[in-house]
């Protein structure tokens, strides 16, 4: 699989409004749903990507730390399942449940918003003000798979941080990279 890095939306862009299907209960949720107090992190994730795979566990962590400091999360895969069967409902459902999501995993089935937020790869991550304008996009961490170092979420536990004490954006912010979305023909 290609590695692809993310698009690196402009800080301060206004976070997208979606309503897309939850696959892990039976109701339609929005931003206003998944939108934390303080902030809210959006996931652009996939159930076979290796990227993905790789970082699932630290993505969770990162989610469940800061629920009760008033950061909402959500994930959300746009893949093609007619061709990337691995990703369908069904098995994003199962998907959560082995990786013990607190939030919710939502299915984007006509692409419209991993396009609204310039989404590229898996995974891709938003972290979005109290006011939901874009304060971070980029990698969880310097690790990759075969790196032989466990992904640790350094970069954005440090950008959620600093989000929190209403320090400014950070300057730096490296993309993430992972395999590409992938996109119906």
């Amino acid at each position: 699989m290609a590695l692809v890095e993310s698009t690196m939306l402009p800080i301060g862009t206004k976070a997208p409004w979606f309503e897309l299907q939850d696959t892990i209960s039976p109701v339609q949720l929005n931003l206003d749903d998944v939108r934390g107090e303080k902030g809210t992190l959006v996931y652009f994730i996939c159930n076979h990507c290796p990227y993905v795979i790789y970082t699932i566990d630290e993505l969770v962590n990162v989610a469940m730390d800061f629920e009760d400091k008033g950061v909402g999360a959500v994930a959300i895969s746009s893949n093609d399942v007619d061709n990337y069967p691995l990703d369908s409902p069904d098995n994003m459902e199962a998907f959560a449940m082995k990786h013990y999501f607190n939030f919710p995993y939502l299915y984007d089935e006509d692409q419209s918003v991993a396009k609204a937020y310039a989404a590229a790869c898996t995974p891709d991550i938003y972290l979005f003000d109290g006011e939901d304008k874009l304060y971070y996009r980029g990698r969880l961490d310097a690790n990759r798979p075969g790196s032989g170092l466990g992904s640790d979420g350094k970069d954005l536990r440090a950008a959620i941080k600093s989000m929190l004490a209403g320090e400014p954006s950070p300057e730096k912010q490296y993309p993430s990279a992972g395999c590409n979305i992938k996109w119906k023909s």
